[in-house]
């Protein structure tokens, strides 16, 4: 690892123009991961941002770190890839509902299950932006989109569903528009050792404007999000007056002094499963911040302690050795 010096903001400001469309939430969640980065006692040079293909794709671009603009869907594959090879190195995922869920949710689950530790970053917008307002895989039914003119009709993926399932070992939410949060968020999953899925709900302006208002509009956030802390009652509210619980295997709502204590340790993730499926537009409010948080082997250790063990055993190989391996034979 390199010697690590103090960072500002604008040390991982990279010198290339910012091409987001006025308004968009990237730039939040940019300026965020930015400031995030500046505090987090590791060198510039030990970053390594990596992305597949849409808006939040272009994310490597204005890092002032390492980092790989991939192929669609493929970057958890080669995030794996960098992190096997150099275990030091900070490896960081940006990518979208679409790149993520549609193309490259094979590679975005297998990354989950194996527990390596790289970090992804979920831009939800519940929409294609880059290629003009085609529907994803998290859009919501009877959406007219450029590629569903008569509203969609396909049933969405619940992105904290899907980690959950994949048995990730460390899954989140948070929100564009709130910085505080997201910041709070991401230093969590930085110092989770493991797989960090963090989904952020963030507005496109032009295909997709105010998608989660219902959730994340100031007048109405208070009483619409219940933040998940460990440990801590589930309770919101402004002033948090408010409760959640689990009664007869169902979610109700409750005074703040009755509401269930949250436990993102919680060895089957059932409550989190069953939190994260509530309705949008029932009573119950949406939850955000840390549905899960557990230890399990990480897989590049794993990787690099089987090495060592087998190098002890049969020795250092050497290309020559590989190449005259086995049945071999020579030809005139």
């Amino acid at each position: 690892m390199s010697t690590v010096t103090e960072y500002k903001k604008k040390d991982f400001v990279s010198d290339q123009e910012v091409r987001w469309c006025p308004g968009c939430g990237d730039y939040a969640i940019l300026a965020g991961v930015q400031q995030v980065f500046a505090g987090l006692g590791v060198a510039k040079e030990d970053f390594a941002v990596i992305s597949g293909i849409g808006c939040s794709s272009r994310f490597p671009y204005y890092m002032n770190t390492y980092g790989f603009h991939t192929i669609h869907g493929r970057a958890p594959a080669v995030a794996s890839g960098v992190k096997i090879a150099n275990p030091e190195l900070d490896v960081w995922v940006i990518t979208g509902d679409g790149d993520a869920l549609s193309i490259g949710g094979n590679h975005l689950i297998h990354a989950m299950r194996r527990n390596l530790n790289i970090k992804v970053l979920l831009f939800n917008n519940r929409i294609y932006g880059l290629t003009k307002g085609q529907y994803s895989p998290t859009t919501s039914p009877g959406l007219v989109t450029a590629s569903s003119p008569y509203g969609s009709l396909d049933q969405p993926f619940n992105p904290i569903a899907v980690a959950l399932g994949a048995n990730a070992s460390f899954v989140a939410r948070t929100v564009d528009t709130q910085p505080k949060h997201l910041k709070e968020v991401l230093k969590a999953a930085h110092a989770h050792k493991g797989f960090a899925f963090i989904e952020i709900l963030q507005n496109c302006v032009i295909f997709n404007d105010k998608v989660f208002d219902h959730i994340v509009d100031r007048s109405v956030r208070d009483d619409r999000q219940v933040d998940l802390r460990d440990g801590a009652p589930m309770v919101f509210g402004k002033e948090l007056d408010k409760g959640v619980r689990f009664a007869d295997n169902g979610i109700e709502l409750c005074a703040a002094d009755e509401a269930s204590n949250w436990d993102a340790a919680e060895a089957t993730s059932a409550d989190a499963m069953r939190l994260c499926q509530g309705s949008e537009t029932a009573e119950i409010p949406v939850p955000i911040g840390i549905f899960k948080a557990i230890e399990r082997p990480v897989l590049e250790e794993e990787i690099h302690a089987q090495i060592a063990a087998t190098t002890e055993k049969l020795g250092e190989g050497t290309l020559e050795s590989l190449l005259n391996a086995g049945e071999t034979w020579d030809i005139d």
